[in-house]
Parts: structure tokens; C-alpha cells; sequence
């Protein structure tokens, strides 16, 4: 597939000062970091912490990546919600001119029916200036969109992909035998990476790419080049690490883990907490053996 969006997504998180301000030295020096193996940078997903970021600063943060973007990567601004009403106003605000799409996570908490689900991303898509990526991630949301949903919406003309993060392959099949071939089924799942570009994905939108985006370049290449003794073994390499980052909830564990690297600090906002000892004692092993 060649599009702009296959591959690596990198999730990139927020880092905060001790006062918990947005850092923009440490967010600089980790786009720097991960510019070189990535294919593209996703700004304000939840990763990013953008559940406690007010909407000024989204807009400055989105902005800063613009602008110290040393490779010229395509950006994907995270912009979703509850409220269609209040998202599709936004757009009057926001400057999505050098964005190539926006990630748009399903509505939480109104817990609405797959036709409300339907009927709020073409709503926001109608809206939306730029290609919609919709976000089904249903341990964070309380609904699934379902593969059916997913097809329907497929065929609007300004939604280009999904990022699946329901943990299921089989979803991932139905949808993916279901849509266009230029639709793109993009892993919300670290290690689903591999399994997605067997059945034809476009690749990820990463967490722990923020740490190790050297090894989800060598998931892809191995993939491409027919080495998929290389791609599984880069792709098992995370196999430890990875449930830590979710452990105390994202980014928690993975702000940890970049602090070990020495890109930025470990803090983030209320009502999250920075990592406890035992876990960071235990990234640090998982770390080690990497």
C-alpha cells in the first residue's frame, strides 16, 4: 500500500514539567528520537494525555509538532469527544492545514447505539476539513464499533481508515474483508502489529514506538522483505514490556520508561500518578533485556 499513513504512527506522549506544564524541550528532543524510524507522528491521541489538556493548548501543542518536525513526517491531530455538536464548532478554531487526517475516538461514556455511533462520524466527517481516521478502542469507551458499523462508514468519502484497538483479529478480518482496499486498518494494539499486516493492514498507531521505534521499523521491513523470522523476533522482543505500559494506565508506565532513556520527564496530570517503584523497577528489567 502506498499511502502516507502505512506503517508506524507513533503516539506520541505529552511531557509535562515538575509543574506539570507542557514541556516542549522534552516533546522536541522525543521527535527528534523517534523521526528517524517512524512514518508518521499522531499528536493528542490518549497517549498524549489530551483527556487533561485544555483545547488552547492542544492547538499549540499541535502547532509545536508542526513546527519541529525535522523530517517532514505527515501529522494526525487527535480531535474526538461525546459531544458532536461541540467538535464540529471546533473545526472553526483549528488550523488543520498541514494535518493529513484527524483521529477521532468513538463517543464515551453516552455509551450510544451503533446507529448513533453511525450518525456522529458522519456528522463530524461531513464537518471535518481534513480525512477522519475513527478510533474504536472499547476498554476505554464502553462500545465497540462493530465491524457492520465500521463497513457502513467506510464508504463516506471523507473517512480513510480505523485504528482497531477492540483486540480482536477476527473483528480486524471482518472489517478488513468488508472495506475498499484503499481503506486503511491501522493497529491500535502494539502487538497486533504483525498480525495486522498479514491480513493486509496499514500498519500502527503506536504506543511503545514513543521508546522503540527502531523495532517497529524492523516489524515492517521484515514483513515486507519476506523475513518473518525478523519481524517476529522484533516483534517479541516487547512482549514483556508491553503489558507494564498499561499496568497503571497509559502513559504512566511508558513516561517511566522514557525518563530510563533519559528523553523526558516522568509526570503526568491528574488523576494519573507517576508509576510506583515496583513498577518502575520492573520496566527496568524488561528494559534491560531488550
Amino acid at each position: 500500500m502506498n499511502h502516507p499513513l502505512y506503517g508506524t504512527g507513533v503516539a506520541l506522549v505529552t511531557p509535562f514539567t515538575e509543574d506539570e506544564q507542557v514541556d516542549y524541550s522534552g516533546l522536541e528532543k522525543l521527535i527528534h528520537y523517534v523521526s528517524e524510524d517512524v512514518d508518521y507522528l499522531v499528536v493528542m491521541g490518549t497517549t498524549g494525555e489530551s483527556a487533561t489538556i485544555d483545547f488552547n493548548d492542544r492547538r499549540k501543542i499541535l502547532s509545536f509538532v508542526q513546527n519541529h518536525n525535522p523530517a517532514g513526517l505527515p501529522v494526525v491531530f487527535g480531535h474526538g469527544g461525546n459531544n458532536t455538536r461541540d467538535l464540529i464548532e471546533e473545526f472553526d478554531t483549528l488550523d488543520l492545514s498541514n494535518v493529513e487526517a484527524v483521529l477521532s475516538i468513538s463517543p464515551y461514556y453516552n455509551k450510544p447505539s451503533q446507529e448513533g455511533i453511525f450518525q456522529h462520524f458522519t456528522a463530524f466527517a461531513d464537518a471535518c476539513p481534513v480525512p477522519v481516521i475513527l478510533y474504536n478502542v472499547p476498554g476505554r469507551t464502553a462500545s465497540n464499533i462493530l465491524p457492520q458499523t465500521t463497513i457502513r462508514l467506510s464508504q463516506h468519502r471523507n473517512i480513510a481508515g480505523i485504528k482497531e484497538a477492540a483486540g480482536s483479529l477476527e473483528q480486524a478480518l471482518q472489517i478488513q474483508h468488508g472495506v475498499n482496499e484503499d481503506f486503511l486498518l491501522i493497529s491500535g494494539d502494539d502487538m497486533l502489529t504483525l498480525p495486522f499486516y498479514s491480513i493486509g493492514g496499514a500498519g500502527v498507531i503506536s504506543v511503545l514506538a514513543n521508546a522503540f521505534p527502531r523495532v517497529f521499523r524492523n516489524i515492517r521491513e521484515g514483513f515486507e522483505k519476506g523475513d518473518i523470522s525478523a519481524a517476529k523476533k522484533a516483534a517479541a522482543s516487547l512482549t514483556e514490556i508491553n503489558p507494564l505500559m498499561y499496568e497503571e494506565s497509559n502513559p504512566v508506565g511508558l513516561k517511566a520508561l522514557l525518563e530510563m532513556k533519559h528523553i523526558c520527564g516522568p509526570t503526568v496530570r491528574l488523576p494519573l500518578v507517576e508509576a510506583t517503584e515496583s513498577l518502575k523497577s520492573r520496566l527496568k528489567s524488561a528494559y534491560d533485556r531488550i
